[in-house]
């Protein structure tokens, strides 16, 4: 059995069936994904446009693409034709192009929308203070190439277990606000993507129902 093989199966035994294992395949070599492939994954992530395209157009068309890494407005239309879920909105102009997209390929696209909770001013997303005019602004616009999915993010870079725990916890408490003030009655509204490769497990207990691991996999 390869390494990557006893990975994915050591990662299955601790999530449970409310959680998705999604592999992120940055920086991997096609054999490697393949591989990945071969033992009957098909949800796979990248951060970067181009990797993506890259890989969509060398590997099986049965696997589901998420595009977790920031996206730019002028490079949605490129993705759109078979994006599978696009973890990463973070702001109205990305969601209108995205609407825009999905409607001239006469497609529904799932997206979730990123918060920002942790303490790196680099990392992207919607700040917490600003989650009720976005929110507002978005249920003001007709959107219907869009699905809206639940939300996503990423917890501070750090070797502190409760910062990170409680930042989870932020996203979790978060998520059930916007549900029952915006997507009460959309049933899709539903998941949580949190936990990389260093933190998954204490994403797991706060509620993630998305990993996004890929060292963890190809270690």
């Amino acid at each position: 059995m390869t390494r990557i093989i006893n990975n994915i199966k050591e990662l299955n035994k601790e999530i449970s069936d409310q959680t998705q294992l999604i592999v992120v395949s940055k920086y991997r070599e096609i054999d490697e994904i393949k591989e990945v492939y071969d033992i009957g994954h098909r949800v796979f992530a990248e951060n970067r446009v181009q990797a993506m395209l890259e890989r969509y157009s060398k590997l099986p068309e049965d696997i589901q693409w998420h595009l977790i890494g920031h996206l730019q407005t002028n490079k949605v239309k490129y993705i759109a034709p078979f994006i599978s879920m696009i973890q990463s909105v973070d702001s109205i102009k990305l969601l209108l192009e995205i609407e825009k997209q999905a409607c001239k390929n006469n497609r529904k696209i799932p997206v979730l929308i990123q918060l920002h909770v942790a303490q790196e001013e680099s990392k992207f997303g919607i700040p917490i203070s600003k989650i009720p005019m976005f929110f507002e602004e978005l249920m003001s616009n007709e959107t219907p190439h869009i699905l809206y999915s639940g939300l996503m993010a990423m917890a501070s870079n750090t070797e502190n277990s409760s910062q990170i725990e409680s930042e989870f916890n932020l996203v979790k408490s978060q998520f059930q606000k916007i549900k029952d003030q915006y997507f009460k009655y959309h049933p899709e509204f539903k998941e949580i993507s949190m936990g990389m490769s260093g933190d998954y497990k204490t994403a797991i207990k706060c509620g993630s129902t998305m990993i996004r691991v890929g060292s963890k996999v190809f270690k």
